[in-house]
């Protein structure tokens, strides 16, 4: 179950969104770890991306949990996004599958 908490600023580049989500794994020929985005942010993120979209709907964020940042794209998922979470982030963290973390999205990419 995801819970959200949401902070948003801006306008278009520069949307801060902050959420609460679950870990999960997806095992596709390239498996990969995903925190899945809300429904009320993705219908925000949806409103902006075509203005901050590089393309296949793909938004450019800076992203952090806990004390780690990095720079991704949200992926377009079933009606949602998907923030992929990287391995270096999740030994950093120490997260796992099934972990509930709380994510800062900001849209643009590094500020």
């Amino acid at each position: 179950m995801t819970t959200a908490r949401k902070r948003r600023t801006g306008d278009l580049d520069g949307m801060d969104l902050t959420f609460r989500g679950e870990l999960w794994y997806w095992r596709g020929p390239a498996p990969w770890y995903f925190v899945t985005v809300p429904e009320a942010e993705s219908r925000d993120l949806h409103a902006v991306s075509t203005a901050v979209s590089y393309g296949w709907g793909m938004i450019p964020v800076t992203a952090r949990i806990g004390a780690t940042g990095w720079e991704t794209s949200l992926f377009p998922k079933d009606g949602l996004y998907v923030v992929p979470v990287k391995a270096a982030v999740r030994r950093a963290e120490g997260l796992d599958e099934g972990d509930a973390v709380t994510v800062r999205l900001t849209t643009g990419g590094p500020r």
